[in-house]
Protein backbone atom coordinates (compact mmCIF):
# COMPACT_ATOMS: atom_id res chain seq x y z
CA UNK A 1 0.00 0.00 0.00
CA UNK A 2 2.03 3.36 -1.19
CA UNK A 3 2.44 6.10 1.15
CA UNK A 4 1.15 3.55 4.37
CA UNK A 5 3.64 2.81 7.02
CA UNK A 6 2.61 0.03 9.01
CA UNK A 7 2.97 -0.89 12.68
CA UNK A 8 1.29 -4.13 13.40
CA UNK A 9 1.81 -6.91 16.06
CA UNK A 10 0.72 -10.06 14.80
CA UNK A 11 0.75 -12.07 17.79
CA UNK A 12 -2.71 -13.55 18.71
CA UNK A 13 -3.39 -14.19 22.25
CA UNK A 14 -6.54 -14.55 24.50
CA UNK A 15 -6.98 -11.68 27.05
CA UNK A 16 -9.20 -12.06 29.58
CA UNK A 17 -12.14 -9.11 30.89
CA UNK A 18 -11.24 -8.69 34.40
CA UNK A 19 -7.84 -7.81 36.32
CA UNK A 20 -6.02 -11.16 36.42
CA UNK A 21 -2.53 -12.19 35.75
CA UNK A 22 -1.65 -12.50 31.59
CA UNK A 23 -1.91 -16.14 31.16
CA UNK A 24 0.95 -15.62 28.29
CA UNK A 25 3.04 -14.03 30.79
CA UNK A 26 2.96 -10.27 28.76
CA UNK A 27 3.22 -7.37 30.19
CA UNK A 28 1.28 -4.58 29.02
CA UNK A 29 2.50 -0.84 30.16
CA UNK A 30 1.47 2.75 30.27
CA UNK A 31 2.39 6.31 31.67
CA UNK A 32 1.06 9.61 31.35
CA UNK A 33 2.27 13.47 31.47
CA UNK A 34 1.22 16.91 31.07
CA UNK A 35 3.54 19.50 29.24
CA UNK A 36 2.68 23.34 30.07
CA UNK A 37 1.98 25.17 26.53
CA UNK A 38 0.66 28.45 28.21
CA UNK A 39 1.45 31.47 25.60
CA UNK A 40 3.58 34.61 26.51
CA UNK A 41 1.15 37.63 27.98
CA UNK A 42 0.98 39.97 25.02
CA UNK A 43 1.23 37.32 22.02
CA UNK A 44 -1.73 36.32 19.48
CA UNK A 45 -5.01 34.26 20.51
CA UNK A 46 -6.91 32.82 17.84
CA UNK A 47 -10.33 31.82 17.77
CA UNK A 48 -11.88 34.96 16.24
CA UNK A 49 -12.66 36.97 12.66
CA UNK A 50 -9.74 39.72 14.67
CA UNK A 51 -6.65 38.91 15.83
CA UNK A 52 -7.18 39.23 19.96
CA UNK A 53 -3.86 40.16 22.22
CA UNK A 54 -3.41 37.99 25.57
CA UNK A 55 -3.68 40.35 28.20
CA UNK A 56 -4.04 37.27 30.98
CA UNK A 57 -3.66 33.63 32.05
CA UNK A 58 -7.02 32.28 33.41
CA UNK A 59 -6.18 28.98 33.85
CA UNK A 60 -2.94 27.10 32.69
CA UNK A 61 -2.87 25.47 28.82
CA UNK A 62 -1.53 21.94 28.50
CA UNK A 63 -0.39 19.32 26.13
CA UNK A 64 -1.60 15.82 27.70
CA UNK A 65 -0.03 12.49 27.17
CA UNK A 66 -0.95 9.35 27.10
CA UNK A 67 1.91 6.54 26.09
CA UNK A 68 1.20 2.74 25.90
CA UNK A 69 3.30 -0.35 24.95
CA UNK A 70 2.30 -3.61 24.86
CA UNK A 71 6.16 -5.13 24.54
CA UNK A 72 6.59 -5.08 20.75
CA UNK A 73 4.63 -1.57 19.89
CA UNK A 74 4.24 2.01 21.49
CA UNK A 75 1.33 4.10 20.82
CA UNK A 76 1.46 7.85 21.82
CA UNK A 77 -1.74 10.39 22.19
CA UNK A 78 -1.10 13.75 23.03
CA UNK A 79 -4.33 15.95 23.45
CA UNK A 80 -2.74 19.92 23.60
CA UNK A 81 -5.15 23.12 24.68
CA UNK A 82 -4.91 25.07 21.01
CA UNK A 83 -7.74 26.01 18.82
CA UNK A 84 -5.48 24.24 16.04
CA UNK A 85 -2.45 23.60 15.43
CA UNK A 86 -0.08 23.44 12.32
CA UNK A 87 1.56 20.23 10.87
CA UNK A 88 5.18 22.24 10.78
CA UNK A 89 4.72 21.97 14.92
CA UNK A 90 3.71 18.81 15.24
CA UNK A 91 5.75 17.05 12.22
CA UNK A 92 8.62 18.60 14.41
CA UNK A 93 7.21 17.40 18.06
CA UNK A 94 7.30 13.85 17.01
CA UNK A 95 10.36 14.04 15.38
CA UNK A 96 12.25 15.39 18.46
CA UNK A 97 9.94 13.03 20.58
CA UNK A 98 11.16 9.77 18.52
CA UNK A 99 14.93 10.65 18.55
CA UNK A 100 14.22 10.47 22.96
CA UNK A 101 12.06 7.62 22.88
CA UNK A 102 12.63 5.82 19.57
CA UNK A 103 8.52 5.58 18.90
CA UNK A 104 8.01 5.69 15.60
CA UNK A 105 6.64 8.87 14.38
CA UNK A 106 3.87 7.06 12.77
CA UNK A 107 2.56 5.67 15.86
CA UNK A 108 2.31 9.23 16.97
CA UNK A 109 -1.13 10.99 17.40
CA UNK A 110 -0.95 14.88 18.29
CA UNK A 111 -4.20 16.83 17.97
CA UNK A 112 -5.73 19.82 19.48
CA UNK A 113 -8.73 20.46 21.47
CA UNK A 114 -9.73 23.65 19.73
CA UNK A 115 -10.20 25.67 22.89
CA UNK A 116 -10.96 29.77 21.35
CA UNK A 117 -8.93 31.25 24.26
CA UNK A 118 -5.11 29.62 24.00
CA UNK A 119 -2.31 30.93 22.15
CA UNK A 120 -2.12 30.92 18.45
CA UNK A 121 -0.44 27.87 16.57
CA UNK A 122 -1.97 27.72 12.95
CA UNK A 123 -2.84 31.20 10.58
CA UNK A 124 -6.32 31.57 10.69
CA UNK A 125 -8.33 34.38 9.34
CA UNK A 126 -6.31 37.14 11.02
CA UNK A 127 -4.14 35.80 13.38
CA UNK A 128 -0.55 34.74 12.89
CA UNK A 129 1.25 32.49 15.13
CA UNK A 130 4.44 33.89 17.07
CA UNK A 131 7.31 32.36 15.87
CA UNK A 132 9.12 31.88 19.11
CA UNK A 133 5.33 29.93 20.64
CA UNK A 134 6.11 28.06 17.90
CA UNK A 135 9.59 26.77 18.70
CA UNK A 136 8.46 26.09 22.05
CA UNK A 137 4.75 24.51 21.47
CA UNK A 138 7.21 21.72 19.68
CA UNK A 139 9.59 21.16 22.38
CA UNK A 140 6.60 21.09 25.00
CA UNK A 141 4.78 18.93 22.96
CA UNK A 142 7.61 16.53 22.68
CA UNK A 143 8.23 16.76 26.26
CA UNK A 144 4.50 15.48 26.95
CA UNK A 145 5.84 12.47 25.11
CA UNK A 146 9.11 11.85 26.34
CA UNK A 147 7.97 12.72 30.21
CA UNK A 148 4.95 9.78 29.45
CA UNK A 149 7.64 7.78 28.36
CA UNK A 150 9.41 7.83 31.32
CA UNK A 151 6.44 7.60 33.38
CA UNK A 152 5.69 3.92 31.61
CA UNK A 153 4.76 1.47 34.01
CA UNK A 154 2.71 -2.07 34.15
CA UNK A 155 -0.59 -1.21 33.62
CA UNK A 156 -4.08 -2.34 32.93
CA UNK A 157 -6.59 -0.86 30.37
CA UNK A 158 -10.28 -0.56 29.99
CA UNK A 159 -13.05 1.24 28.07
CA UNK A 160 -16.62 2.27 27.42
CA UNK A 161 -19.45 4.16 26.10
CA UNK A 162 -21.49 6.37 27.37
CA UNK A 163 -24.08 8.52 26.37
CA UNK A 164 -24.61 12.76 27.04
CA UNK A 165 -27.14 14.15 24.92
CA UNK A 166 -27.94 17.57 26.71
CA UNK A 167 -24.50 19.18 25.73
CA UNK A 168 -24.88 19.15 22.24
CA UNK A 169 -26.41 20.92 19.36
CA UNK A 170 -26.51 21.04 15.47
CA UNK A 171 -25.81 24.18 15.08
CA UNK A 172 -26.63 24.70 11.02
CA UNK A 173 -30.19 25.51 10.66
CA UNK A 174 -32.71 25.67 7.85
CA UNK A 175 -34.82 28.34 8.00
CA UNK A 176 -38.00 29.13 6.96
CA UNK A 177 -38.66 29.77 2.94
CA UNK A 178 -37.84 33.53 1.99
CA UNK A 179 -35.74 33.91 4.18
CA UNK A 180 -32.72 35.22 2.80
CA UNK A 181 -29.20 34.46 3.66
CA UNK A 182 -26.78 35.90 1.46
CA UNK A 183 -22.90 35.20 2.51
CA UNK A 184 -19.89 37.29 2.19
CA UNK A 185 -19.31 36.42 -1.18
CA UNK A 186 -22.50 38.20 -2.00
CA UNK A 187 -24.39 34.76 -2.53
CA UNK A 188 -27.50 33.01 -1.50
CA UNK A 189 -26.82 29.91 1.00
CA UNK A 190 -29.46 27.28 2.30
CA UNK A 191 -28.64 27.15 5.95
CA UNK A 192 -27.18 29.67 9.02
CA UNK A 193 -24.56 28.78 11.17
CA UNK A 194 -25.68 30.33 14.53
CA UNK A 195 -28.92 31.59 13.48
CA UNK A 196 -29.77 33.24 17.44
CA UNK A 197 -32.25 31.94 19.82
CA UNK A 198 -36.35 32.26 19.52
CA UNK A 199 -35.14 33.84 15.92
CA UNK A 200 -38.79 33.54 14.54
CA UNK A 201 -37.46 32.35 10.76
CA UNK A 202 -36.24 28.95 12.16
CA UNK A 203 -37.04 25.52 10.34
CA UNK A 204 -35.17 23.11 11.72
CA UNK A 205 -31.74 21.78 12.22
CA UNK A 206 -29.80 20.65 9.26
CA UNK A 207 -28.13 17.66 10.63
CA UNK A 208 -27.88 15.36 13.43
CA UNK A 209 -25.57 15.48 16.85
CA UNK A 210 -23.09 12.57 18.25
CA UNK A 211 -24.49 12.40 22.12
CA UNK A 212 -21.56 9.33 22.50
CA UNK A 213 -19.03 9.72 25.75
CA UNK A 214 -15.93 6.80 24.87
CA UNK A 215 -13.01 6.97 27.52
CA UNK A 216 -10.64 5.16 27.65
CA UNK A 217 -9.66 4.57 31.08
CA UNK A 218 -5.84 2.92 31.81
CA UNK A 219 -4.92 1.80 36.07
CA UNK A 220 -1.57 0.87 37.56
CA UNK A 221 -1.47 -2.87 38.21
CA UNK A 222 -2.95 -2.32 41.63
CA UNK A 223 -5.51 -0.59 40.35
CA UNK A 224 -5.20 3.21 41.06
CA UNK A 225 -6.23 5.65 38.25
CA UNK A 226 -3.16 6.80 35.83
CA UNK A 227 -5.02 8.03 33.23
CA UNK A 228 -8.48 8.73 31.18
CA UNK A 229 -8.92 9.75 27.46
CA UNK A 230 -12.54 11.10 27.24
CA UNK A 231 -14.06 12.28 23.28
CA UNK A 232 -16.95 14.42 22.68
CA UNK A 233 -18.37 15.97 19.88
CA UNK A 234 -18.59 19.70 20.90
CA UNK A 235 -16.79 22.42 19.23
CA UNK A 236 -16.00 24.36 22.42
CA UNK A 237 -18.29 26.34 24.85
CA UNK A 238 -16.31 29.65 25.18
CA UNK A 239 -17.29 32.80 27.52
CA UNK A 240 -13.71 32.96 29.02
CA UNK A 241 -12.76 36.89 30.65
CA UNK A 242 -11.37 39.37 27.51
CA UNK A 243 -8.06 38.41 26.16
CA UNK A 244 -8.12 36.05 28.78
CA UNK A 245 -6.01 32.20 27.97
CA UNK A 246 -8.12 29.16 29.33
CA UNK A 247 -8.38 25.64 28.22
CA UNK A 248 -11.95 25.98 27.90
CA UNK A 249 -14.23 23.03 29.38
CA UNK A 250 -11.76 20.68 28.26
CA UNK A 251 -9.27 21.54 31.09
CA UNK A 252 -11.79 21.96 33.53
CA UNK A 253 -12.92 18.11 32.62
CA UNK A 254 -9.67 16.73 33.16
CA UNK A 255 -9.56 18.81 36.56
CA UNK A 256 -13.06 17.29 38.11
CA UNK A 257 -12.11 13.72 36.91
CA UNK A 258 -9.34 14.34 39.17
CA UNK A 259 -11.54 14.94 41.63
CA UNK A 260 -13.82 12.24 41.15
CA UNK A 261 -11.28 9.82 41.13
CA UNK A 262 -9.53 11.27 44.01
CA UNK A 263 -6.08 11.49 42.81
CA UNK A 264 -5.19 14.82 42.84
CA UNK A 265 -2.02 13.94 45.08
CA UNK A 266 -0.88 10.62 43.10
CA UNK A 267 2.42 10.11 42.13
CA UNK A 268 3.06 9.85 39.23
CA UNK A 269 0.39 12.35 38.83
CA UNK A 270 -3.03 11.60 37.16
CA UNK A 271 -3.97 12.28 33.76
CA UNK A 272 -7.10 13.37 31.91
CA UNK A 273 -8.01 14.30 28.61
CA UNK A 274 -10.60 15.66 26.80
CA UNK A 275 -10.04 14.91 23.03
CA UNK A 276 -12.34 16.50 20.19
CA UNK A 277 -14.71 14.21 18.79
CA UNK A 278 -16.56 15.53 14.97
CA UNK A 279 -18.05 18.88 16.21
CA UNK A 280 -17.27 20.58 12.87
CA UNK A 281 -21.29 21.62 13.00
CA UNK A 282 -22.11 20.95 16.95
CA UNK A 283 -22.26 23.22 19.15
CA UNK A 284 -23.29 24.40 22.98
CA UNK A 285 -26.67 26.30 22.12
CA UNK A 286 -30.03 25.19 21.66
CA UNK A 287 -31.32 27.47 19.34
CA UNK A 288 -34.61 26.02 19.20
CA UNK A 289 -35.16 26.80 22.89
CA UNK A 290 -35.43 29.21 25.53
CA UNK A 291 -32.30 31.71 26.13
CA UNK A 292 -30.57 31.31 28.73
CA UNK A 293 -29.82 32.85 31.75
CA UNK A 294 -26.80 35.42 31.42
CA UNK A 295 -23.64 33.64 32.68
CA UNK A 296 -20.31 34.87 34.54
CA UNK A 297 -16.90 34.52 32.47
CA UNK A 298 -16.39 30.28 32.82
CA UNK A 299 -19.72 29.84 34.22
CA UNK A 300 -21.08 27.69 31.31
CA UNK A 301 -17.69 25.81 30.72
CA UNK A 302 -17.66 25.02 34.09
CA UNK A 303 -21.05 23.32 33.83
CA UNK A 304 -20.70 21.65 30.46
CA UNK A 305 -17.59 20.18 32.46
CA UNK A 306 -19.25 18.72 35.03
CA UNK A 307 -22.13 17.67 33.16
CA UNK A 308 -19.65 15.47 30.74
CA UNK A 309 -17.60 14.54 33.65
CA UNK A 310 -20.63 12.76 35.88
CA UNK A 311 -21.22 10.84 32.61
CA UNK A 312 -17.90 9.83 32.57
CA UNK A 313 -17.24 9.34 35.80
CA UNK A 314 -20.34 6.92 35.57
CA UNK A 315 -19.02 4.97 32.50
CA UNK A 316 -15.63 4.74 34.63
CA UNK A 317 -17.54 2.48 37.40
CA UNK A 318 -18.28 -0.47 34.99
CA UNK A 319 -15.37 -0.33 33.16
CA UNK A 320 -13.64 -4.25 33.04
CA UNK A 321 -10.24 -4.15 32.69
CA UNK A 322 -8.00 -6.10 30.60
CA UNK A 323 -3.95 -6.51 31.56
CA UNK A 324 -2.78 -7.12 28.11
CA UNK A 325 -4.18 -6.17 24.90
CA UNK A 326 -2.05 -5.73 21.49
CA UNK A 327 -1.70 -2.21 20.12
CA UNK A 328 -0.91 -1.42 16.51
CA UNK A 329 -1.06 1.33 14.04
CA UNK A 330 -1.54 2.90 10.67
CA UNK A 331 -0.67 6.24 8.79
CA UNK A 332 -1.53 7.03 5.38
CA UNK A 333 -0.37 10.12 3.44
CA UNK A 334 -3.21 11.60 0.59
CA UNK A 335 -2.83 14.55 -1.57
CA UNK A 336 -6.66 16.64 -1.69
CA UNK A 337 -6.99 19.38 -4.18
CA UNK A 338 -7.52 23.10 -3.38
CA UNK A 339 -10.81 25.16 -3.86
CA UNK A 340 -8.69 28.24 -5.13
CA UNK A 341 -10.71 31.29 -6.00
CA UNK A 342 -11.56 32.28 -9.75
CA UNK A 343 -10.17 35.13 -11.37
CA UNK A 344 -13.57 37.27 -11.16
CA UNK A 345 -13.11 36.47 -7.33
CA UNK A 346 -9.71 37.83 -6.71
CA UNK A 347 -10.70 41.09 -8.24
CA UNK A 348 -14.16 41.27 -6.55
CA UNK A 349 -11.88 41.09 -3.08
CA UNK A 350 -9.67 43.09 -4.28
CA UNK A 351 -11.77 46.26 -5.16
CA UNK A 352 -13.85 45.27 -1.45
CA UNK A 353 -10.08 45.76 0.53
CA UNK A 354 -9.27 48.70 -1.70
CA UNK A 355 -12.37 50.24 -0.53
CA UNK A 356 -11.70 49.43 3.24
CA UNK A 357 -8.93 51.02 4.05
CA UNK A 358 -7.75 49.61 7.06
CA UNK A 359 -5.06 47.74 8.61
CA UNK A 360 -8.04 45.16 10.43
CA UNK A 361 -10.82 44.07 8.36
CA UNK A 362 -13.70 43.76 10.41
CA UNK A 363 -17.14 43.01 7.96
CA UNK A 364 -17.74 39.57 7.23
CA UNK A 365 -16.91 40.83 3.91
CA UNK A 366 -14.12 42.41 4.39
CA UNK A 367 -12.51 39.14 6.13
CA UNK A 368 -13.55 36.88 3.46
CA UNK A 369 -11.95 39.38 0.85
CA UNK A 370 -8.76 39.24 2.88
CA UNK A 371 -9.09 35.43 3.10
CA UNK A 372 -9.33 35.17 -0.50
CA UNK A 373 -6.99 36.99 -1.64
CA UNK A 374 -4.92 34.53 0.85
CA UNK A 375 -6.02 31.94 -0.94
CA UNK A 376 -5.22 32.38 -4.58
CA UNK A 377 -1.24 31.77 -3.57
CA UNK A 378 -2.16 28.34 -1.72
CA UNK A 379 -0.95 25.60 -3.72
CA UNK A 380 -3.36 22.92 -6.00
CA UNK A 381 -3.13 20.31 -3.54
CA UNK A 382 -1.84 19.85 0.32
CA UNK A 383 -0.92 16.93 1.83
CA UNK A 384 -2.60 15.14 5.04
CA UNK A 385 -1.74 12.74 7.55
CA UNK A 386 -4.73 10.21 8.12
CA UNK A 387 -4.04 7.74 11.16
CA UNK A 388 -5.57 4.82 12.41
CA UNK A 389 -4.69 3.82 15.86
CA UNK A 390 -6.21 -0.02 17.15
CA UNK A 391 -6.60 -0.86 21.00
CA UNK A 392 -7.28 -4.57 21.48
CA UNK A 393 -10.71 -3.95 20.01
CA UNK A 394 -10.95 -0.53 19.82
CA UNK A 395 -10.08 1.71 16.98
CA UNK A 396 -9.55 5.61 16.84
CA UNK A 397 -9.12 7.52 13.79
CA UNK A 398 -7.47 10.73 13.66
CA UNK A 399 -8.60 13.92 11.31
CA UNK A 400 -6.58 17.17 10.72
CA UNK A 401 -10.28 18.87 9.94
CA UNK A 402 -12.97 19.90 12.01
CA UNK A 403 -15.01 16.96 11.08
CA UNK A 404 -18.76 17.12 9.94
CA UNK A 405 -20.58 15.17 12.40
CA UNK A 406 -22.18 13.22 10.15
CA UNK A 407 -18.58 11.62 8.58
CA UNK A 408 -18.00 10.96 12.58
CA UNK A 409 -21.54 8.94 12.98
CA UNK A 410 -20.78 6.82 9.29
CA UNK A 411 -17.09 5.98 10.73
CA UNK A 412 -18.62 4.65 14.17
CA UNK A 413 -21.34 2.70 12.25
CA UNK A 414 -19.16 1.02 9.47
CA UNK A 415 -15.76 0.51 10.97
CA UNK A 416 -14.76 -2.50 11.55
CA UNK A 417 -14.07 -2.47 15.17
CA UNK A 418 -16.39 -1.49 18.19
CA UNK A 419 -16.19 0.84 19.67
CA UNK A 420 -14.40 3.30 17.43
CA UNK A 421 -14.10 6.75 17.63
CA UNK A 422 -12.69 10.17 15.34
CA UNK A 423 -10.06 12.41 16.44
CA UNK A 424 -10.46 15.87 14.68
CA UNK A 425 -7.53 18.84 14.65
CA UNK A 426 -4.80 15.64 14.40
CA UNK A 427 -1.52 15.79 13.42
CA UNK A 428 -2.27 19.21 11.57
CA UNK A 429 -4.81 21.59 10.31
CA UNK A 430 -7.01 21.47 7.10
CA UNK A 431 -10.12 23.52 7.76
CA UNK A 432 -13.65 21.94 8.00
CA UNK A 433 -14.51 18.86 6.67
CA UNK A 434 -18.09 19.33 5.38
CA UNK A 435 -20.15 16.63 3.36
CA UNK A 436 -20.54 17.45 -0.20
CA UNK A 437 -24.08 17.74 0.55
CA UNK A 438 -23.57 20.33 3.13
CA UNK A 439 -21.26 22.20 0.78
CA UNK A 440 -24.14 22.62 -0.99
CA UNK A 441 -26.16 24.43 1.46
CA UNK A 442 -23.65 26.44 1.94
CA UNK A 443 -23.31 28.04 5.34
CA UNK A 444 -19.96 29.81 7.35
CA UNK A 445 -18.36 26.08 7.38
CA UNK A 446 -18.33 25.97 3.34
CA UNK A 447 -16.78 29.38 3.13
CA UNK A 448 -13.41 29.62 1.44
CA UNK A 449 -10.88 30.38 3.53
CA UNK A 450 -7.88 29.35 5.33
CA UNK A 451 -10.63 27.48 7.51
CA UNK A 452 -12.01 26.21 4.83
CA UNK A 453 -10.47 24.97 1.34
CA UNK A 454 -10.92 21.68 0.69
CA UNK A 455 -11.88 19.74 -2.22
CA UNK A 456 -15.89 19.70 -2.27
CA UNK A 457 -15.01 15.41 -2.32
CA UNK A 458 -12.84 16.04 0.34
CA UNK A 459 -14.74 13.93 2.91
CA UNK A 460 -15.80 11.28 0.87
CA UNK A 461 -12.11 10.45 0.12
CA UNK A 462 -11.02 10.68 3.71
CA UNK A 463 -13.19 8.36 5.00
CA UNK A 464 -12.75 5.91 1.67
CA UNK A 465 -8.64 6.18 3.09
CA UNK A 466 -9.48 5.20 6.63
CA UNK A 467 -11.90 2.22 5.87
CA UNK A 468 -9.06 1.19 4.03
CA UNK A 469 -6.62 1.57 6.87
CA UNK A 470 -9.28 -0.21 9.47
CA UNK A 471 -9.65 -3.01 7.22
CA UNK A 472 -5.85 -3.69 7.13
CA UNK A 473 -5.44 -3.37 10.88
CA UNK A 474 -8.76 -6.03 11.05
CA UNK A 475 -7.18 -8.28 8.72
CA UNK A 476 -3.98 -8.67 10.23
CA UNK A 477 -5.64 -8.87 13.41
CA UNK A 478 -8.85 -11.23 13.11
Amino acid sequence: MKNVHLSLVLLFCGVTLHAQPSSSGKVFRAGAATSNISPKIGTSNNGNFQDVTIRSIHDETHARSIVLDDGQTKLAIVVSDLCMVSREIVDEAKRRASEVTKIPVANMMMSATHTHSAGTACAVFQSKPDQEYVRFLSERIADAVIRAHHNLAPARIGWGVGSEPSQVFNRRWRMKPGTPIINPFGKEDQVKMNPGIGNPNLLEPAGPTDPELPIISIQTADGRPLALLANYSLHYVGGNGPGEVSADYYGMFARRMKQLLASEDQDPAFVAIMSNGTSGNINNINFGGKAPDPAKPYERMRTVANVVAAEAFKVYQNIRYQDWVSLSSLQKEIALKVRKPTADEVARARDIISKSQKPVMTSPEEVYARETLDMKDYPDQVKLILQAFRIGDLAISAIPCEVFVEIGLDIKKRSPFKPTFSISLANGYNGYLPTPEHHKLGGYETWRAKSSYLELDASRQITASLFELFDTLKNANP
